[in-house]
């Protein structure tokens, strides 16, 4: 199995619980901490490209930045990368990536399958 690369928000339950997984399937790991370290435009989009969804699919409807930047009315699906890039909270997670595909470790009991897969 090739390093697995996971989008981590170490202040996320979630998240910790997909670096656990991971960690458990001795899977070699790079661990972006896009919090600290913003993804530039082409690192999301490269990311839906993985996931084969809509920005608005990987975004976190329940923030309240998303409500404070009306973005549930935007339409422009670059505007809604544009929102991702300025306020990473908005970004979905975890995200794991294992070569050319993705999964937002969602809930975290397809993380496993998806690692062996």
């Amino acid at each position: 199995m090739g390093k697995i690369i996971i989008w981590h928000n170490p202040n996320c339950s979630k998240s910790r619980e997909a670096m656990n997984i991971i960690e458990d399937n001795g899977c070699e790991k790079e661990v972006i901490k896009y919090l600290d370290s913003r993804p530039d435009n082409n690192s999301i989009k490269n990311i839906l490209n993985l996931l084969d969804i809509n920005p608005r699919e990987l975004m976190r409807t329940k923030e309240l930045i998303y409500k404070e930047l009306n973005l549930d009315t935007q339409e422009d699906e670059n505007k809604l990368v544009e929102a991702m890039v300025n306020n990473p909270i908005l970004i979905e997670r975890p995200i794991i990536i294992k070569g050319s595909k993705a999964i937002i470790g969602r809930p975290t009991s397809k993380i496993a399958s998806f690692l062996n897969s």
